[in-house]
């Protein structure tokens, strides 16, 4: 079987893909802040909202439905040779990713069997409705998918990270951002969560641009 050559960006700019599903507007929100993080390192940042599988009856129901609509391209396959990193968001469920996320991996049987993902960079964010609520788990469930990529945690880059002695429940973990949302979606996403997404924004671009100047050193 013949493996494709991995793709190679044609500057030292690392292309990266913000990639997100979002149900009620909180991954929405942590992207939009990874994404003014990345461009901050110097990135070329392609935003992506993964398809929405679930028919308008049931997501009125759900009192949601934007998702229907995006506001930016829907993901596919052959957008992922193009990229040097993909940053994926979504809320949990049941403490793994959603269905629409899963059915999006699996369009990907031909890319990774080609090599298409070979040399390229993975990270992860997401949301729960209680503090507890699988955070950890959903990215850790990404690993199958992800070990045709290299993962990069966001680790414990940032002090929010380490501040397990905050009196409020928040977000955020060494596996990357995320927020609590509230069994209704009542909770809004905190500063200092929108501060620790751009910062694992920022973060990636740098370890990713790093990679890329480097083929070319």
């Amino acid at each position: 079987m013949s493996v494709r050559i991995p793709f190679t960006s044609t500057s030292t700019k690392p292309v990266i893909a913000v990639a997100f599903y979002s149900t009620y507007g909180h991954i929405e929100t942590l992207a939009e802040a990874i994404i003014e993080g990345a461009r901050s390192a110097g990135a070329e940042v392609r935003p992506y909202f993964i398809r929405e599988t679930l028919p308008k009856e049931v997501l009125d129901k759900m009192y949601a439905g934007s998702s229907l609509s995006p506001k930016y391209p829907v993901l596919t396959p052959n957008d992922l040779k193009e990229v040097d990193g993909l940053i994926l968001g979504a809320p949990t469920r049941y403490g793994r990713v959603p269905a629409q996320v899963s059915a999006f991996f699996d369009e990907c049987g031909g890319l990774w069997a080609s090599g298409g993902l070979v040399g390229k960079f993975a990270a992860t964010f997401t949301s729960s409705g209680g503090q507890h609520g699988g955070q950890e788990t959903t990215a850790l469930t990404t690993m199958p998918f992800f070990t045709h990529l290299m993962y990069v945690p966001l680790g414990y880059t940032h002090p929010y990270v380490n501040d397990y002695a905050k009196n409020e429940i928040h977000g955020g973990s060494p596996w990357g951002v995320s927020t609590v949302v509230g069994s209704t979606g009542e909770r809004s996403v905190l500063p200092e969560e929108l501060e620790l997404a751009r910062h694992q924004g920022k973060s990636f671009a740098e370890t990713v641009g790093t990679f890329v100047r480097g083929k070319t050193a």
